[in-house]
């Protein structure tokens, strides 16, 4: 009994939600499809979720494309019985020939396939997607094998409705950590613990035309954007429709009109010297771990002389010019270059082609 390694995390369910709100809107059961394990090189790593309809439609993919077909197909059998299965599927061997396909992807991944519908209150989604509303930390535990009868296989405990504390004690750590789990109990039942993935919330100060494309690709991403300008013909709602929040203000009421702290990452691009200034003094005193100022190196250094107070903490955070140096020019291409590079500092990673060595 005990808590297991954990590994990074992925169970967002932004890309599930119009499938699941429709089908449970109609009172239809769905088949969830859980990654429990992974091994070698595989698309999707533990925590992946996706999501079948009884007719078939998929949202969410565990694959790219490899495997969903197959995974319909035990689906049924699901929708059928309301039994879960696990499916393993093995690609590292020479030959590689699943279902004579050759796929070719040296990696191998365990998929729990359990149904959810109007008998278990469509969990463990509901609950995910009610946290995901509020914006707050969340996990839930499905039991994946078992040989008792008090935890049948498909069971999804809610840290709400356990009774055990050893299992509540590791729900609590999932959701503080946001990494995966196993736990076992002394009965020899096996339950993955996964956490929700809530998406980052990025603040973009200016919002003039350039700004668009950033709030497009971040939101393609699921993330959730709040755009704050000073301009009234700019800070216009319906310039933003994928933006969470559009906000009028000066910037050096910025602090009273946003929750600062509560943003992954900072754009400062209004494009007006004097706002700029303004907010970059203000996330001086906040906690964003990052910080990114649009324009070249000289007008960085021409804002830093003047920012005052906090400077130096500011600077270790400041990425600018901001983006990754991807080329072009285009609005578009630098909407790119900073979204990338703020997809890049959110998971760790040192941008470069696959396969390149990690820092």
């Amino acid at each position: 009994m005990g808590w297991h390694n954990p590994e990074r995390v992925e169970s967002s369910i932004g890309p599930l939600l119009p499938l699941f709100q429709s089908e449970r809107a109609a009172g239809r059961p769905l088949v969830l499809g859980v990654v429990l394990a992974t091994a070698g090189s595989t698309y999707r790593k533990p925590g992946a979720l996706m999501l079948i309809a009884s007719n078939g439609e998929i949202a969410g993919l565990l694959s790219g494309g490899c495997l969903e077909g197959d995974l319909r197909e035990h689906a049924s059998d699901v929708f059928a019985s309301g039994t879960p299965r696990k499916v393993s599927y093995d690609m590292r061997g020479p030959e590689d020939l699943l279902w004579g396909l050759g796929l070719g992807c040296e990696g191998a991944m365990d998929i729990l396939l359990a149904r959810m519908g109007p008998d278990n209150a469509w969990q463990p989604l509901a609950h995910f997607a009610q946290a995901l509303s509020e914006h707050r930390p969340a996990s839930a535990a499905i039991v994946t094998e078992s040989p008792s009868s008090r935890w049948p296989s498909g069971l999804v405990v809610l840290p709400e409705t356990c009774s055990d504390p050893l299992l509540a004690s590791v729900l609590e750590h999932t959701t503080e950590t946001g990494s995966v789990e196993w736990f076992t109990t002394p009965d020899g039942a096996k339950l993955f613990v996964l956490p929700l993935t809530l998406p980052p919330r990025v603040l973009l100060l200016g919002a003039g035309p350039d700004a668009l494309p950033v709030v497009e690709f971040a939101a393609r991403l699921g993330w959730k954007v709040t755009v704050v300008d000073h301009r009234g013909s700019y800070a216009q709602p319906s310039r933003f429709p994928a933006a969470e929040r559009v906000v009028l203000t000066r910037p050096e009421d910025l602090a009273a009109s946003v929750p600062l702290n509560a943003f992954d990452a900072a754009v400062v691009m209004s494009h007006h010297l004097p706002s700029d200034l303004e907010y970059l003094r203000v996330l001086a005193t906040t906690t964003v771990p990052y910080v990114g100022l649009l324009g070249p190196a000289v007008r960085r250094e021409k804002l830093l002389a003047d920012v005052g107070a906090g400077v130096e903490a500011l600077r270790a955070r400041l990425h600018a010019p901001v983006g990754l140096a991807l080329g072009g020019r285009a609005p578009e291409s630098i909407a790119l270059a900073i979204v990338a590079e703020i997809h890049a500092f959110l998971h760790g990673a040192a941008a470069g082609p696959f396969g390149a060595p990690q820092k």
